[in-house]
Formats: structure tokens, C-alpha cells, sequence
């Protein structure tokens, strides 16, 4: 009952960083080519970790 309760507040947190981010998405100005440019190099970092099996 515990783990389940702390995962139910787990959820909220995350549930009110996503909408805080979203909020300030829209209230300012994005660059969006540098935000996908980091995901894509974050994502590249791991799928090289998983074919090379180094880092």
C-alpha cells in the first residue's frame, strides 16, 4: 500500500513539472533546433552505448 501511494505522488510531481514546462513553453521564445539537437545527441549517446556495449 505504501509503494503504491508513493508512486501515485511520484506520478503527480511529474505530472506538474511536465505542466509547468509546457507553460513556459508557450510564454517564451524556443529554439527549437537546439532542443531536438540535444535529445537527438542525448538519444545517439545511448543507442551507441547499446550496439557498442562501451560506456
Amino acid at each position: 500500500m505504501v509503494r503504491l501511494a508513493v508512486f501515485a505522488l511520484l506520478v503527480l510531481a511529474i505530472w506538474l513539472v511536465v505542466l509547468q514546462l509546457l507553460r513556459l513553453a508557450r510564454s517564451k521564445q524556443i529554439d527549437w533546433n537546439g532542443v531536438a539537437f540535444a535529445i537527438g545527441f542525448v538519444a545517439l549517446a545511448f543507442y551507441l552505448r547499446h550496439v557498442t556495449g562501451i560506456g
